[in-house]
């Protein structure tokens, strides 16, 4: 069943959505698109979290901006439920979190993925390192025990760890 793209909206998460923010995360985690995550960390960060639900108030899709540094941020955890794909639910959710990273004063917004062309058709682009990242900044940023900004930085302790995903990354507009 298709969703069509007019029957949905966007707002942030609330603490009762975790319960199908991880139900709807579950399948992706086993098919590892997604990484696993305890219940506790999607409430610690239900801040960061839109959630897309439809008509029926279903949730149909999530996705997170978590803030790196003062120009940098991370969409996180971005997914649609299989019957919601095709039809706009990522594309709005990830216009919303752009929208909030350019409100919080990001420059430029980081991704690791699997879906390089989704990512690519919102002007992402591949990453290759972290040339554009000032040192000071990049030093500052390896003292972060988060492992999202050491998959950033592309640190060798998260290699055995990581998904096989690609990191890329979209400069916002001013």
């Amino acid at each position: 069943m298709q969703t069509p793209a007019a029957s949905f909206g966007i707002r942030p998460a609330r603490t009762p959505d975790v319960r199908a923010i991880r139900r709807l995360a579950a399948p992706l985690v086993e098919q590892r698109v997604l990484v696993a995550k305890e219940a506790v960390a999607y409430y610690e960060s239900i801040q960061e979290f839109l959630v897309a639900e439809d008509a029926a108030a279903e949730l149909v899709g999530f996705g997170a901006l978590h803030v790196m540094w003062e120009d940098l941020a991370e969409i996180r955890t971005l997914a649609t439920s299989p019957a919601a794909r095709g039809s706009g639910v990522g594309s709005a959710l990830l216009k919303a979190l752009l929208d909030r990273a350019q409100e919080l004063g990001a420059a430029q917004v980081f991704c690791l993925t699997f879906e390089v062309d989704f990512f690519t058709r919102h002007g992402f682009e591949v990453m290759e390192d972290q040339s554009a990242i000032d040192p000071e900044v990049y030093a500052e940023l390896l003292r972060s025990p988060d492992e999202g900004v050491a998959e950033f930085l592309d640190l060798a302790r998260v290699k055995p760890n990581t998904l096989g995903n690609t990191r890329m990354i979209r400069l916002l507009e001013s």
